[in-house]
């Protein structure tokens, strides 16, 4: 379950700060852009959203390096930092938010298990990366990612 109280208070913040956002994302199919756009007014901050679940659309619509993909993987920390910059820089938002993992509940190995995902929050400034291995189902692996990027989010806006 999408936590109300967060959202309302990201997009307080965004708001109070004049910054805009674009999210790219994989694992979480566009529940984040989703969740952002369900508070009225957030055309004021909310730019747009990109789903990018294929390696293709990481390289093609946010620049992510093919090579990298291949050394690193798109379940990746460095995935993740390429996909929240790539969408920052070509949007020219202030902020770039990525997520990419494994929902579940297949596609998981030993080295990457389900569960596993990455959220990237890009600024001009610094792109931050966190790592976090959920455990529920494939809804609720969604949903928790997209209350922790809010919760990143909402820790760098009252930094």
């Amino acid at each position: 379950m999408i936590d109300e109280k967060l959202l309302n208070n990201v997009s307080q913040q965004l708001k109070q700060r004049n910054l805009t956002i674009a999210t790219a994302e994989s694992c979480t199919g566009g529940l984040i852009a989703h969740t952002l756009t369900n508070i009225s007014g957030s055309s004021d901050y909310f730019d747009r959203g990109i789903v990018s679940y294929s390696n293709r659309a990481k390289t093609e619509l946010l620049g992510v390096s093919e090579r990298m993909l291949k050394e690193h993987g798109a379940v990746s920390e460095q995935a993740a930092m390429a996909m929240a910059e790539g969408i920052r820089t070509k949007s020219k938002v202030d902020i770039g938010i990525a997520t990419t993992g494994i929902a579940g509940p297949t596609g998981g190995t030993k080295e990457k298990p389900v569960g596993l995902v990455y959220i990237a929050i890009s600024t001009s400034n610094k792109t931050e990366v966190k790592k976090f291995l959920f455990s529920g189902s494939r809804l609720q692996n969604k949903e928790s990612t997209c209350n922790e990027a809010l919760g990143m989010l909402l820790d760098y806006l009252t930094q």
